[in-house]
């Protein structure tokens, strides 16, 4: 029950802080902070979150990073759903309290920090695969540095600095997500983002997977 507390509160200080930077101070706020910024925000929270709790779950915070860590072997089928689960109570608890701080906001503010593409610009397979590979990426990093073999103590950094760049590159496309958990607690809030959820469950998820087979294989051996 800790380790999915900690989950819980781990997910909601990244979610927090990084959809606050989109919504509060971010692209749609008449002092834009930039994606520069709102990546960082991400990045931050992500090392924030690891050092506070990873001592205890690990600090997962995203079910494509436990799909990774459970298929590289490094965690149990039991605790599987219920860190998945912690992770998405997480973030939806994280956009609900930004709900309440923006529910008195002169103008009303609809998007939450939702991820979406826009048609108009890229395709949905271009999506796809920005998300898909950029969480590959996300995940093989983690699994990385913190393998037996590679552990340090400046892994969180590295993790974070690794989700601060996959937003500067992806934020145009699609906002970023490479957190299914962190997709979804902004799309319960937000106006018109249910429909492209799905991608931002989908191509983590495979993403993670991937990171974790090929972290098994001998080929590319971490433990």
């Amino acid at each position: 029950m800790k380790k999915y507390l900690a989950e819980v509160l781990g997910t909601f200080l990244l979610v927090f802080l990084g959809t606050a930077s989109v919504v509060l101070g971010g692209l749609g706020s008449d002092l834009p902070v930039g994606q520069g910024f709102i990546g960082l925000a991400f990045g931050i929270g992500v090392i924030c979150a690891a050092y506070a709790v990873g001592p205890i779950s690990g600090a997962h915070l995203n079910p494509a990073v436990t799909v990774g860590v459970f298929l590289a072997g490094r965690m149990p089928a039991s605790e599987v759903a219920g860190y998945i689960l912690a992770q998405i109570v997480g973030a939806i608890i994280a956009t609900l309290a930004l709900v309440i701080i923006c529910s008195g906001a002169v103008t009303p503010v609809t998007n939450f920090g939702a991820n979406g593409w826009d048609r108009g610009s890229w395709s949905v397979m271009g999506a796809f695969l920005a998300e898909l590979i950029a969480t590959f990426v996300f995940v093989m990093v983690i699994l990385g540095v913190t393998a037996e073999k590679h552990a340090t103590a400046f892994a969180g950094l590295a993790i974070g600095l690794t989700l601060a760049a996959i937003h500067f590159a992806l934020i145009p496309i699609t906002g970023t997500s490479v957190n299914p958990a962190r997709s979804i607690g902004p799309a319960l809030f937000s106006t018109g983002a249910m429909g492209q959820l799905w991608l931002f469950i989908i191509a983590p998820l495979i993403g993670g997977a991937l990171a974790g087979i090929v972290a098994k294989t001998r080929a590319f051996e971490l433990e």
